[in-house]
């Protein structure tokens, strides 16, 4: 039979139990210590306390913050730097972005062009060889203005030839009547001037435009000879010039179906001395 006592634990130096608080730069962390006589055991400690604290320091520090990098804004159809700046909320306004990105755009900020890449946040680099360059933006927008006179110019030529063309307020009288009758004469190619058609007015009705002659061979037969150039009725009807009135009566219709007729049978009214 063994010995008494051989199997029971040998009596060693009491163990002293507390905690211990621990400061990681605003974490408490709350480590058992150990009170030992042994001089490993108060050696170990510290060894512990570092591997706990640590993990807490690491995740407590902040992340380093990425610095944010330049944006790329591609020119669209209908853009200005003044609603670029404004979408990009630029700090700055358009003027901060065309400085930033004066060797891009070019001498005029109002010279940009679709497809022309913008810098927002630093400074731009030189314009790549497919950018357009601003002398040549600057002669497209000279051609456009160019273009856009022309175009004004154009249309008021057009309103100054309607202008002309329009029918001129004519006297109501033997110069106003001769006149409009030259005019209608000229559309419808009857030769004829104002001197001749006077000069015939004079001689055949002294300018009355209601003289009628009663006592001639044509009245005899049933048709005098009426208005200022005394033009019996089927003459003035086979000889009417289209436009102008069917009363034989009427100054204008009168002149050109008697000039109508004269250049059938004479050439010309001018070529008329005496009665026709």
């Amino acid at each position: 039979m063994p010995a008494k006592g051989k199997h029971r634990r040998p009596k060693s130096s009491s163990l002293t139990r507390g905690l211990a608080v621990v400061g990681t730069g605003g974490a408490a962390l709350v480590l058992p210590v150990i009170g030992a006589t042994a001089a490993g055991a108060a050696q170990a400690q510290p060894v512990a306390v570092e591997k706990a604290v640590a993990p807490a320091i690491a995740a407590a520090a902040p992340a380093p913050a990425k610095k944010a990098g330049p944006t790329t804004y591609s020119v669209v159809a209908g853009d200005s730097l003044s609603k670029i700046a404004d979408q990009l909320a630029v700090s700055g306004g358009w003027k901060k972005l065309y400085q930033d990105n004066r060797k891009a755009v070019g001498d005029d900020p109002r010279l940009i062009h679709p497809g022309l890449e913008l810098t927002v946040g630093k400074k731009a680099k030189a314009p790549s060889a497919k950018a357009p360059s601003a002398k040549a933006s600057a002669s497209k927008a000279s051609s456009s203005q160019r273009a856009d006179r022309s175009e004004r110019t154009s249309t008021l030529s057009t309103k100054k030839a309607a202008v002309v063309s329009k029918p001129a307020a004519y006297s109501n009288d033997l110069d106003g009547w001769i006149k409009e009758s030259l005019d209608v004469m000229a559309r419808h190619g009857i030769p004829g001037s104002y001197d001749g058609i006077h000069r015939n007015v004079m001689r055949e009705s002294a300018g009355n435009p209601l003289a009628i002659n009663n006592w001639d061979s044509n009245a005899a037969a049933g048709t005098p000879s009426k208005g200022l150039l005394q033009v019996i009725q089927p003459t003035f009807l086979a000889y009417h010039v289209p436009g102008t009135a069917m009363d034989s009566f009427d100054p204008v219709a009168n002149i050109t179906a008697a000039c109508n007729y004269a250049a059938d049978k004479y050439g010309s009214i001018d070529n008329v001395n005496g009665p026709y």
